[in-house]
């Protein structure tokens, strides 16, 4: 099984000649690999797994999918709170 969480794009940069990205996991900032999403941009919401971003999505798929993990019991009512999208 793979999970992946929402995070939103505040900054795209080249590292060693891929496309990295700064993302925030609602006030939590971490650098993602964008190889397998080249279309992304500033602003997208990105489903991050492993350091990486797997798909581009909207943002009410990114609130969507944060509330599934709430509801399966995954992230915790803080958690939810902190990561939705505003």
């Amino acid at each position: 099984m793979c999970l992946g969480i929402p995070a939103k794009i505040v900054e795209i940069y080249d590292e060693g000649g891929l496309k990295m990205a700064k993302v925030d996991f609602g006030g939590v900032y971490r650098e993602t690999c964008l190889a397998y999403v080249p279309e992304a941009e500033v602003g997208d919401y990105v489903m991050v797994h492993v350091g990486f971003a797997i798909n581009v999505i909207d943002e009410q798929a990114a609130r969507e999918s944060l509330e599934t993990l709430l509801e399966a019991g995954l992230i915790d009512e803080k958690t939810a709170d902190h990561l939705m999208p505003d």
